[in-house]
């Protein structure tokens, strides 16, 4: 199998450490974004989106992250990342799966893209309101992600699951992009476990 992402990408690195932790070989295509090559024809064959990761195996192409994720998962049922004959626990992964798509990306992704992407791209410096306006959803959904950590080691059931390696991704830029965690000692403590994690340190981008 063939992943095409590149390395700065939270959703690239959620996937590798699905692949890490379920021991599977990825064969690492690194797109040069610096080409602006995700927006070139011969990517967008592949996802027509022009995003990050795309997943080749064979003649199987897969785009979106959480796809990519629990396609992964099914090549190792016995795997309790994603476990195979438990439904609830199942659906239970996929609730903070899409709830991380639907709420906690987004929020977090307003503190990366002012406080770290923008001036990796020329774009000026951060929107001091733009920010605050960021903030004001991230503390209700830190909160909530703090309220359900209280008493639980992980996010599902005893162990490390896709919920924990998807929630946790944009945490990957949370000193950088100044992401306040200090008021919630759940979150912190439990992000502080998957930082410890050996799949989150292999995956860990050079640059970062």
């Amino acid at each position: 199998m063939r992943l095409l992402y590149h390395p700065a990408s939270p959703n690239a690195r959620s996937v590798r450490m699905t692949a890490a932790i379920l021991e599977i070989e990825l064969e690492d295509c690194i797109v040069d974004v610096a080409a602006d090559a995700q927006h070139q024809p011969a990517y967008l064959a592949l996802n027509p989106n022009g995003l990050f990761p795309t997943l080749v195996d064979g003649n199987f192409i897969l785009w979106e992250t959480m796809a990519i994720m629990n396609y992964l998962a099914s090549q190792r049922p016995e795997s309790q990342i994603f476990p195979a004959l438990d439904s609830r626990s199942q659906a239970d992964i996929l609730r903070w799966q899409s709830w991380n798509l639907e709420h906690w990306s987004p929020a977090l992704r307003v503190f990366v893209f002012q406080n770290i992407f923008k001036k990796w791209k020329g774009l000026g410096e951060p929107d001091v309101e733009e920010i605050r306006r960021g903030e004001s959803a991230y503390h209700r959904l830190a909160a909530i992600l703090d309220q359900h950590l209280e008493g639980r080691s992980w996010l599902v059931g005893n162990g490390l699951t896709l919920a924990d390696i998807s929630v946790s991704s944009y945490l990957m830029y949370s000193e950088q992009a100044r992401i306040p965690l200090d008021p919630y000692q759940h979150l912190r403590r439990w992000f502080g476990q998957i930082q410890s994690e050996p799949a989150w340190l292999a995956t860990r981008p050079s640059t970062h």
